[in-house]
């Protein structure tokens, strides 16, 4: 597979890093959609388990990643990341099942907008992510009664999403290519075996097509397109253009289940956009760590 270079001026891997985190928005709301079918049948865990099976299979036929020469460290990276991804994958699917799905992108976005406080070295950097965390709550508009397990596994969530954000790039300083990538999908598919292989008799034939379509393009191709996204414009960036999973849900609801999107909503959609497009082209000003290429390896 091959990968893109972190190589050129800032403001030309933004833009591209911010398109790159734009379809995978999108790939993770639509597969979120699709896999939602099933949860009444299987249950959110083991959907999510059997998603992140069908993803390894993919990234390892396509990646073909080497097992053997990694470092200690490099391997207690890649597990931390995998195991962050197995946590977040399952809460979250355990939140949309318990939650609207833009409240549940909404708590998802509150970890790696701690993590773009966090990078934050002015007050005034950390002004854009704020107004992307207003953004997401007027689209998502609160309110009613409070379902307590879908806010604790959408918090739980964000907090997976924050350490897979920051592993995302150790892990991608620390290997080649999409190799870390690879191995970490599978780590968290092994992680989530407990979940996926109970349920695995219960799919049937349209069943099977569904979860592999959602694990393709909500796991394999949503996580490689992050993957990139943070190697070329840093995980400060990511992290709040991570904003835009609200916006692609309430617009896949709209055109999916003809919901109408209120005057607030767009206020906010018009809040994330901007606030992810003025990070973006401030980039030039955010330090961005080379990448190694396949050809730094022996």
């Amino acid at each position: 597979m091959k990968e893109l270079t972190t190589a050129g001026p800032a403001r030309t891997r933004a833009p591209l890093g911010a398109g790159l985190v734009l379809l995978s928005c999108l790939s993770v709301q639509a597969s979120a959609a699709l896999a939602s079918t099933l949860f009444d049948r299987l249950g959110a865990p083991s959907v999510a388990g059997l998603r992140q099976l069908c993803a390894a299979f993919v990234l390892m036929a396509l990646v073909r990643p080497r097992v053997r020469g990694h470092t200690r460290r490099e391997w207690a990276g890649m597990v931390v990341y995998g195991a962050a991804m197995a946590v977040m994958n399952v809460a979250y699917y355990c939140a949309v099942s318990r939650l609207p799905l833009g409240v549940a992108a909404t708590l998802l976005f509150l970890g790696p907008f701690v993590v773009a406080v966090a990078s934050a070295r002015a007050w005034r950097e950390a002004l854009f992510p704020v107004v992307g965390l207003a953004g997401v709550v007027l689209v998502t508009e609160p309110g009613g009664e409070v379902e307590w397990a879908g806010m604790a596994f959408g918090f739980l969530s964000a907090l997976a999403l924050a350490c897979y954000t920051v592993f995302a790039q150790r892990v991608g300083r620390a290997s080649s290519g999409l190799e870390g990538l690879a191995v970490s999908v599978c780590i968290s598919a092994v992680l989530l075996l407990p979940f996926s292989v109970p349920a695995a008799p219960n799919v049937d034939g349209s069943g099977w097509v569904l979860v592999a379509v959602s694990g393709a393009v909500g796991v394999a191709l949503a996580f490689t397109l992050d993957f990139q996204a943070v190697k070329l414009a840093g995980a400060k960036v990511v992290a709040t253009l991570f904003s835009l999973d609200p916006v692609m849900g309430a617009l896949i609801g709209a055109l999916a289940l003809a919901e109408a999107l209120s005057a607030p909503a767009l206020v906010g959609m018009g809040l994330i956009v901007s606030a992810g497009a003025v990070v973006t082209w401030r980039a030039d000003s955010i330090p961005v760590s080379p990448m190694p290429t396949s050809a730094d390896r022996p």
